[in-house]
């Protein structure tokens, strides 16, 4: 089948990715769009593993204020080259990180599972296994549900877990996957703080 130059920039418009992987794509899903970003989607995740332990020195401190000034972030969020962290592709990823922060409710309270703090987690599970144990369930069906119950605590309060507040179909470690592939660098979220009016 012959790949058209509009089926290509099409693609391209909508993935961000190269003009040559885009005409591999469309060849191998036989012209399918929805094909291509998918396998476009599964090659950037590959690509994006690969990246992960190269070192990441560079990148930004990025500050947000929500409108109505209540609420504000800082963000630190690292990469390989300062290059890259003028682009736009990484600044608009530093925003919408930023400003998901802000809006997300319960807010994060780490970037990854293990910057919770351990008595947190285990004031958590404390908690869900007096809860479990008070429906008069099997140990073995109680400890399945603490396990069930802790992974939806992590997706709630871990920031990479997040459903991602503008597109609850990925999580906010998508979308660093994501530009790492776009932009073929290892990226790091390195830290964040929010601050909201009257809140300790």
């Amino acid at each position: 089948m012959s790949i058209t130059a509009s089926q290509v920039k099409e693609l391209r418009d909508r993935t961000g990715a190269g003009f040559m992987e885009c005409k591999k794509a469309l060849s191998e899903s036989g012209g399918d769009l929805e094909k291509a970003m998918e396998e476009l989607r599964k090659s950037g995740v590959a690509s994006a593993a690969k990246k992960a332990g190269r070192a990441a020195n560079e990148g930004l401190v990025w500050s947000y204020i929500h409108p109505g000034g209540r609420v504000g972030v800082l963000l630190e969020v690292n990469c390989e080259t300062d290059f890259v962290a003028k682009t736009d592709d990484f600044q608009n990823m530093l925003k919408d990180i930023s400003m998901h922060i802000a809006a997300s409710d319960p807010s994060p309270i780490g970037v990854r599972r293990e910057d919770i703090p351990e008595e947190l987690i285990e004031k958590e599970k404390k908690f869900l296994t007096e809860q479990a144990r008070e429906s008069g369930k099997p140990e073995a069906v109680i400890e399945k549900m603490i396990v069930g119950r802790m992974e939806k605590f992590f997706a709630e309060r871990v920031l990479l877990e997040q459903p991602f507040v503008r597109d609850d179909k990925k999580t906010v470690g998508t979308l660093v996957t994501e530009a790492v592939a776009k932009l073929g660098e290892n990226i790091v979220v390195r830290r964040f703080a929010r601050f909201q009016l009257g809140v300790d």
